[in-house]
């Protein structure tokens, strides 16, 4: 593993990537490091990516990952859950690294609608800014309308507004009122 020492969960998401990519599991970074490609820079103490997994996928995952040398913990949600499985990665140092098995609603082509970011001589998948900005809508916090705000602002090049509205709807109602008010900010 890349890691020596805690504050290093990118470095752990990179050996997860190369885990991923050689599984032939499709994902995309969300969250505070998709965050500062879309807007602002904000301290995180762990990386979290949507993954295209079932949970029976992330079962085997999880024992993927342990034989490389992760701690891994499989966590289900309930039946209304808006998250129906998470794969948490950890290393000694306690770096962290949230893989979401994932989200309701969530548009299934989120995934081909990935930014491909170098970082570190890898490229990662980060979800795309319409894509990021209704996941953010969806999760609803303050500091999810903060991040959502801050990557309308710090757009480079236009919003696609219709795609936008379109996949923030598909997470229902709450969402896109929420969305609405952050195009109003």
């Amino acid at each position: 593993m890349r890691t020596s020492q805690p504050g290093q969960s990118a470095l752990l998401f990179l050996d997860a990537v190369e885990i991923l990519q050689r599984e032939k599991v499709d994902y995309a970074v969300i969250g505070a490091f998709a965050l500062s490609v879309h807007g602002a820079i904000r301290g995180t103490m762990d990386v979290d990516a949507v993954v295209h997994a079932s949970t029976r996928q992330l079962a085997n995952l999880r024992t993927i990952f342990e034989k490389a040398g992760f701690h891994a913990e499989l966590r289900r949600g309930d039946p209304d859950d808006p998250v129906t499985a998470m794969l948490v990665l950890r290393d000694i140092h306690d770096n962290q690294v949230e893989l979401l098995g994932g989200l309701r609603g969530m548009d299934p082509e989120v995934f081909s609608r990935t930014v491909e970011v170098p970082f570190l001589g890898m490229n990662l998948r980060i979800a795309g800014r319409e894509d990021f900005i209704a996941m953010k809508c969806f999760a609803g916090g303050p500091q999810d309308i903060l991040d959502a705000v801050s990557a309308c602002r710090s757009a480079q090049g236009p919003v696609d507004l219709d795609l936008l509205r379109a996949v923030t709807r598909r997470f229902g109602r709450e969402a896109a009122d929420k969305l609405e008010q952050v195009l109003a900010e």
